[in-house]
């Protein structure tokens, strides 16, 4: 093998012979006096390779940790975090998805779950720290049936069968249609989400425009079934001013534009 490699980088005037001899046709380059190894040639790969139950142990060490730190600030009583960035900029906030964005996670199987709570704060808005908490807990508990001699493909088999079972569940007897609610519901359902976030002072003027804003976007489909796309909401935010002087336009359009003069007027 390393015969084979050290021809790579022979000069021109060296040749292998029927024998897999170095030989010399001529005088010009002199033979070599040493035996190149792989890692001279640059051949060896640096690095450690683990597997198995140490991999799982660290796996679950690094998602712990990370579920560990959202843990405390769960619940409309959690506990607020100050974070602070390298340039000193601070954010305080108990949102599981603003916490694990200024984190500087580098584990593959920790990114994981950062990921997972940037998609439920993508498509549902609220419960990105109870997802990590709860699949940090599946994971802890996986490991556990994995030292017991359980395969990890029965282990997924046995979580997807009770995920399809606990959506029957909720469905049959927790999942209550939108229509089906009062306003103060309505109402009620948004102030705890909007809890956590930054607005969570003006808590009572955000509720109602939000309310109103998907009530505005109400579709219903040919089968009979109402849709709310979220989508369909834009937010126009205006340097200078409180957001307690945030309104709602609803079933208009607006577009944010400067006055290209102070003589223009200010209201149309």
């Amino acid at each position: 093998f390393w015969l084979k490699s050290v021809a790579r980088y022979l000069p021109p005037a060296w040749f292998l012979d029927s024998t897999h001899r170095a030989s010399l046709p001529s005088t010009r380059h002199p033979p070599p006096d040493f035996i190149m190894s792989a890692a001279d040639l640059g051949l060896s790969l640096q690095g450690e390779r683990t597997s198995g139950a140490d991999v799982r142990s660290a796996n679950v060490s690094a998602v712990m940790s990370l579920a560990n730190i959202l843990k405390s600030s769960l619940g409309p009583q959690g506990l607020d975090k100050m974070l602070v960035d390298d340039i000193g900029e601070v954010t305080i906030t108990n949102d599981g998805a603003t916490i694990l964005k200024q984190l500087e996670v580098e584990h593959p199987a920790a990114k994981v779950l950062v990921e997972l709570a940037n998609l439920q704060d993508t498509e549902v808005g609220d419960g990105t720290t109870s997802v990590v908490i709860v699949a940090a807990e599946l994971i802890k508990r996986a490991n556990e049936l994995v030292k017991n001699n359980i395969h990890p493909t029965t282990i997924i088999s046995g979580y997807r069968l009770a995920m399809r079972e606990a959506i029957k569940y909720i469905q049959a007897n927790l999942s209550v249609p939108v229509d089906a609610l009062d306003q103060d519901v309505l109402l009620s359902i948004a102030k705890t989400t909007l809890s956590s976030k930054f607005v969570g002072v003006d808590s009572d003027l955000f509720t109602k425009i939000v309310v109103d804003a998907m009530k505005s976007v109400k579709i219903t489909n040919p089968d009979g079934k109402a849709k709310y796309p979220v989508s369909q909401v834009n937010i126009i935010k205006s340097h200078g001013q409180s957001s307690s002087e945030s309104v709602l336009v609803a079933g208009g359009y607006a577009i944010q534009m400067a006055r290209a003069s102070q003589e223009m007027p200010t209201h149309v």
